[in-house]
């Protein structure tokens, strides 16, 4: 089974985004039972709060649920527990490495790094929803392919 992490700043836009995707995507293609695929914060300022609104309603207009879901903060053990920790950005793959003291495993990864590069831009901050969730399933799409 492979265990996946997805990670972002708030775990309330890009990352759960991403789970949600990433699942929908791995149960389309078949291979729902070969995968753990969950998210996190680098932060604890929204432990506890669920799936921003704006990430929710863009999920929704694919018929991808985010129930359930509220954000937890990434832990030091979580470098053990997951074979791929996935960040959407430069400063998140940063702050993972500072947290797990290192990557002496070669876990730690960047969405996009995985259909050439770049970083996802968190919708909190631009408001642009459509245009993370575009990058967030071009990166979770190559992700797939690589692993299957």
């Amino acid at each position: 089974m492979k265990k996946i992490l997805f990670v972002c700043l708030g775990n309330i836009c890009r990352s759960p985004m991403a789970e949600f995707v990433m699942r929908d995507m791995v149960e389309k293609a078949g291979a729902g039972g070969g995968f753990l695929i969950a998210s996190a914060a680098t932060s604890a300022e929204e432990t506890g709060n669920p799936v921003h609104h704006g990430t929710r309603k863009k999920l929704a207009e694919h018929g991808i649920s985010t129930s359930g879901k509220y954000a937890v903060q990434l832990k030091r053990d979580d470098y053990g527990k997951y074979d791929l920790i996935i960040g959407m950005d430069d400063y998140n793959i940063r702050s993972m490495l500072r947290l797990f003291g290192g990557d002496p495993s070669g876990k730690v990864k960047k969405l996009l790094d995985f259909a050439g590069g770049g970083n996802i831009a968190d919708p909190w901050y631009t408001g642009n929803f459509d245009e993370t969730y575009d990058d967030v399933v071009r990166g979770c799409s190559a992700l797939l392919d690589s692993l299957t």
